[in-house]
């Protein structure tokens, strides 16, 4: 598959895709009986995919609100959340 054709995958991945993708990089990886050149293609390709969860995440961490509250503990409308 050419690099150009992987990131067209990985792009239209879901978070939870990519992730599950990534998981089975990792254990292959961890298992540590992959040949050095196949090793590589994955290391790299687990990059896409690691970039590509962290752009997910972003992504709904400035979608999703904090309700803000008011003295008296009430609710008194929402803010962005703030991504620390």
């Amino acid at each position: 598959m050419a690099d150009s054709e992987a990131n067209a995958d990985i792009a239209s991945m879901s978070f939870e895709q990519a992730l599950q993708e990534l998981e089975k990089i990792v254990e292959s990886l961890e298992q540590g009986n992959v040949e050095l050149e196949k090793s590589i293609g994955f290391y790299e390709r687990g990059e896409k995919l690691r970039d590509h969860c962290q752009k997910l995440l972003g992504a709904a961490e400035a979608k999703v609100e904090k309700i803000r509250l008011s003295a008296d503990g009430k609710p008194a409308g929402t803010e962005p959340l703030d991504p620390e």
